[in-house]
């Protein structure tokens, strides 16, 4: 019972930075909604992912006879407001927001790396975390290139 309890929180804190990266990323889509579609377009994109990403994390809270929590972490708030004050100080600076998005990117690499280092995942638990880990490193990567192009 207490190994799934275990599993519970590690999958739950997992949720939590989907909420950050879901919120994260309506936020950075709002700075380009009128000027740069292939951002906006990116940004949806990993927003519909990591929606994607909670749906499948609940589902394996349920399996386990948890409860999924809802609401995003201490730091993706701090995230969100920083990024509300580039946008109202900066304008649309699509460096700086990309940098912004590159850090919440950094925030979700560590909590999925300390995931699966926990130890507390049984094979199945083990097998959706390793997977949506393989595609948030994805996303961290494209916002790197994304990021890089524009200091060109």
């Amino acid at each position: 019972m207490e190994e799934n309890e275990n599993q519970v929180t590690v999958l739950n804190d997992l949720v939590k930075i989907n909420n950050d990266r879901i919120e994260g990323y309506h936020k950075a889509s709002e700075n380009f909604k009128d000027t740069n579609t292939e951002l906006l377009s990116v940004f949806n994109g990993f927003a519909m992912d990591s929606q994607n990403n909670k749906e499948e994390l609940i589902e394996e809270i349920r399996r386990l006879g948890g409860t999924s929590e809802d609401g995003t972490t201490m730091s993706g708030k701090i995230y969100r407001a920083w990024m509300d004050v580039k946008a109202t100080f900066g304008g649309n600076d699509a460096e700086g927001i990309l940098k912004s998005c590159e850090g919440g990117e950094d925030a979700a690499k560590n909590a999925y790396k300390g995931a699966l280092e926990s130890n507390h995942l049984d094979p199945q638990a083990y097998s959706v975390v390793v997977n949506q880990q393989q595609k948030q490193l994805q996303a961290h990567d494209k916002i790197k290139a994304l990021r890089d192009q524009l200091k060109d």
